[in-house]
């Protein structure tokens, strides 16, 4: 997992990919004009409450809407999104995640809802094993219809280090956003970076100070914050290994289906597709909740780094399973938060 490899304590935690299941579904989508943005469809399944059971983008990035009830798909289909019957309401969903956080709470483990095949999504890593297995299975049989259980090869962990290298104490991480307040600038990335130490540094020996953390939050969310005392102006773009850049303009919600990348200061920048919002990935130091689950690889000294669409970011590399090699799983922070959390924007 990098040079820092060995210094660095692993997080056994867990991710799948969900294959879609056709008796999960009470019906076919129904096809319209589809013009509906990826945050029109989302605000319309937000509107339509408990009838609707997410939104997402579909193979031809056409929006989709997963919906209840008839009255609702003409709804959907009116606003010019592709709606689509299904049996799990958006409250039927949500409570089964609740139930698996009451009962299924193992180190290894994750959970998410998937609206392509409105189920929730539970995953476990080849260190859930045993005792443990047989209690994520049981979890999971009682909820039916409405949960599956997939295995995850190998073991998931918290990665450190958009885009370039980062040192704090005897770790390496990497910088996700740079950010400010007015005139004050800063630069955000992992918590469980921010977690390891307060000063950090441009290079490995520690002699290029770049600021001080002035913020941390970690398990429960994955992110924190650093001020820059060295009186730079940090460029607000990302780094893309190949001797340019990628300008940051906004800041916007990731969304089911969306083709993203990841920059970061191990293996540089990969790209991929977002298979999940609101993840949760139990963590032996606690559990994360929110996460953007994709299938973009990422390794050791990568954390922290930046999750983007063209310019506008999305998120902070929080952990994953696998490597760029043979490909993997990896978890982002949404950047939304930290934003509003810290008061401060991307430019």
């Amino acid at each position: 997992m990098g040079p820092m490899r060995s210094t660095l304590r692993r997080l056994a935690i867990t991710a799948a990919a969900g294959s879609l299941v056709a008796g999960a579904l009470a019906g076919a989508p129904a096809n319209a004009s589809p013009t509906a943005s990826p945050d029109a469809a989302a605000a319309l399944a937000q509107k339509l409450g408990d009838r609707a059971a997410g939104s997402y983008a579909d193979a031809s990035g056409k929006m989709v809407v997963a919906v209840t009830d008839s009255a609702a798909a003409s709804q959907v289909r009116a606003a010019g999104a592709v709606a689509k019957i299904v049996s799990h309401s958006a409250s039927e969903l949500k409570a089964a995640t609740g139930k698996l956080a009451a009962t299924a709470k193992v180190p290894g483990t994750a959970w998410w809802i998937d609206p392509a095949s409105n189920q929730v999504v539970v995953s476990y890593d080849s260190t859930v094993t045993g005792a443990k297995l047989a209690t994520v299975r049981n979890a999971v049989g009682k909820l039916g219809g409405t949960a599956r259980l997939v295995s995850e090869p190998g073991v998931l962990s918290k990665r450190l280090s958009g885009g370039q290298a980062i040192y704090v104490s005897s770790y390496r991480c990497s910088l996700g956003f740079n950010v400010r307040s007015g005139s004050t600038y800063y630069f955000l990335t992992a918590g469980h970076c921010t977690n390891l130490g307060s000063t950090w540094y441009s290079n490995s020996s520690h002699t290029t100070v770049l600021g001080t953390t002035a913020g941390s939050s970690f398990p429960g969310n994955d992110f924190g914050i650093v001020r820059y005392t060295n009186g730079s102006t940090p460029p607000g773009n990302v780094y893309l290994y190949n001797g340019s850049y990628q300008d940051i303009t906004t800041a916007g919600n990731a969304y089911v289906g969306e083709s993203v990348q990841r920059s970061g200061s191990t293996t540089g920048v990969h790209g991929g597709t977002v298979s999940a919002t609101n993840a949760t990935v139990n963590y032996a130091e606690g559990s994360v909740s929110g996460l953007i689950r994709t299938n973009v690889c990422a390794e050791g000294g990568d954390s922290g780094g930046s999750l983007f669409a063209g310019s506008t970011a999305l998120g902070l590399t929080s952990g994953g399973s696998g490597n760029c090699s043979s490909g993997g799983t990896t978890y982002f922070q949404p950047v939304t938060e930290p934003l509003s959390v810290y008061g401060v924007s991307v430019y």
